[in-house]
C-alpha cells in the first residue's frame, strides 16, 4: 500500500473541516432547511468561513503589528544594506545577514509574521479542496469523508444543485462538458469574476490608502503593484479547475478580508499614510484628535500635551552641553601655536613687571 503523506498531513485538518461544515449543515436543517438543498450546503461553507477567519483574528492582529514595526526599522534596514552594498564576498554576506536579523529580534518583528495569517489559511484550504474534491468519487463509492461527513451526508452533498441547477462538487471544466451545464458555467464565471474583484480591491486599498510616503519609494512596493495585477491570473487559473464549493468559500473569504482591512485602514491606518491623514480630519471635526500613545483623546487634552512636550524639548535643548564643532589639524597646530604664544608673552609680561 502506498503511503499517502500528503493526506496523512491533511487528516486532521480535514477532519475539523467536516466537523465545522457538517456542525453549520445540522443547525440549518434543525431549523427547516431541506438537508440536500443547495442553499442549505451552501450556507454551511460560509459558516465555515467564519469560523476559520475569525479564529484568525489573533494572527491577524499580530500580523498588522509586524508590519508596523517593519516600517519602523525600515529607515535601519536601508543603512545596513547601504553599509554592505557592492561588497560581494562572503564575510560581508555573512555580517550584513548578522545585523539584519538583529534588528529583527531588537524590534520582535520578521517579515515571515506579515504573512501568518495566510500561510496558517492555505494548509485549511487544502483541506476543504480536498473534502470537497472526493465528494464525488465517495458518493460514488458510497463512503464517507474521514470524520463526520457520513456516507449519507455525502451523498446529500454530492446531489445537492445551487439554485436547482448548480451542482456543489463540479468545476468550469467538468460543467462544461454537461448538456445542461451552461447554467453552471455562467454561475461559476460570475463568481469568479467577483472572487478577482474583491482580492483586486482589497490589495488596492492597501497600496493606495495605507502606505506611508516612505514606503512607497521601497522595493517592497513595487512588488505589490506587480502582483496586484498578477494575482488575477492565479484567481482565473483557480476558478476554472476548482469546484464550485471551493469557489463559494474563496470569494466569501475574499470578502472578509475587504471587509477586514476596510475597518483596519479606517480605524488603524498606517501612520503618515493618506488614510492616517483622512483619520486625524475625521478626528479634527468631531473636536478629538491622537495623542502621543496613538489614543483618540478631546483636542484640548491633545493640545495640552503637545505643549508640554515642547516645553520638555526646550528645556532638554536648554540644559544639553553646546556641540563643540569639529578642528582640523592643520587648524588645530595653529590655534596650539597661538594659544602657546599668548601664554609666553603674558607670562614674559609678568616676569617684566615683576623685576622693575
Amino acid at each position: 500500500m502506498q503511503f499517502d503523506l500528503i493526506g496523512t498531513i491533511l487528516w486532521p485538518l480535514k477532519w475539523a473541516v467536516e466537523l465545522v461544515l457538517v456542525g453549520w449543515h445540522s443547525l440549518f436543517t434543525a431549523l427547516g432547511m431541506p438537508p440536500a438543498a443547495g442553499l442549505t450546503w451552501v450556507l454551511s461553507i460560509v459558516g465555515l468561513v467564519l469560523i476559520v477567519r475569525a479564529a484568525l483574528i489573533p494572527l491577524f492582529v499580530k500580523q498588522i503589528k509586524s508590519q508596523r514595526k517593519m516600517m519602523e526599522i525600515a529607515p535601519e534596514l536601508r543603512k545596513v544594506q547601504e553599509k554592505y552594498r557592492g561588497k560581494k564576498d562572503q564575510l560581508s554576506r555573512e555580517a550584513m545577514s548578522r545585523e539584519t536579523m538583529a534588528l529583527y529580534k531588537k524590534h520582535g518583528t520578521t517579515p515571515v509574521s506579515s504573512c501568518l495569517p495566510l500561510l496558517v489559511q492555505m494548509p485549511i484550504f487544502f483541506a476543504l479542496f480536498s473534502v470537497l474534491n472526493d465528494v464525488a468519487k465517495h458518493a460514488t463509492n458510497n463512503q464517507g469523508g474521514v470524520g463526520l461527513l457520513t456516507p449519507e451526508l455525502t451523498r446529500e452533498f454530492y446531489d445537492a444543485r445551487l439554485f436547482d441547477v448548480a451542482s456543489m462538487h463540479v468545476n468550469l471544466v467538468t460543467a462544461w462538458g454537461q448538456p445542461d451545464g451552461q447554467i453552471t458555467v455562467a454561475i461559476l464565471l460570475t463568481l469568479v469574476v467577483l472572487m478577482i474583484a474583491s482580492q483586486f480591491f482589497t490589495q488596492l486599498q492597501i497600496i493606495s490608502k495605507n502606505l506611508s510616503p516612505e514606503a512607497k519609494t521601497g522595493q517592497a512596493y513595487q512588488m505589490q503593484k506587480i502582483m496586484l495585477y498578477i494575482l488575477p491570473l492565479a484567481f482565473i487559473f483557480s476558478g476554472v479547475f476548482f469546484p464550485l464549493g471551493v469557489v463559494i468559500y474563496w470569494f466569501v473569504s475574499n470578502l472578509w478580508t475587504m471587509v477586514q482591512q476596510f475597518i483596519v485602514i479606517r480605524e488603524m491606518p498606517t501612520p503618515g499614510s493618506d488614510a492616517a491623514k483622512a483619520r486625524e480630519e475625521r478626528l479634527a471635526r468631531k473636536g478629538k484628535a491622537i495623542d502621543s500613545s496613538g489614543k483618540v483623546v478631546p483636542m484640548e487634552k491633545y493640545q495640552a500635551e503637545q505643549q508640554r512636550l515642547l516645553e520638555e524639548a526646550e528645556r532638554a535643548r536648554a540644559a544639553a552641553p553646546k556641540r563643540q564643532q569639529p578642528v582640523g589639524k592643520q587648524r588645530a597646530k595653529k590655534q596650539s601655536t597661538k594659544n602657546s604664544g599668548a601664554a609666553g608673552g603674558s607670562a614674559g609680561g609678568s616676569g617684566s613687571t615683576s623685576a622693575s
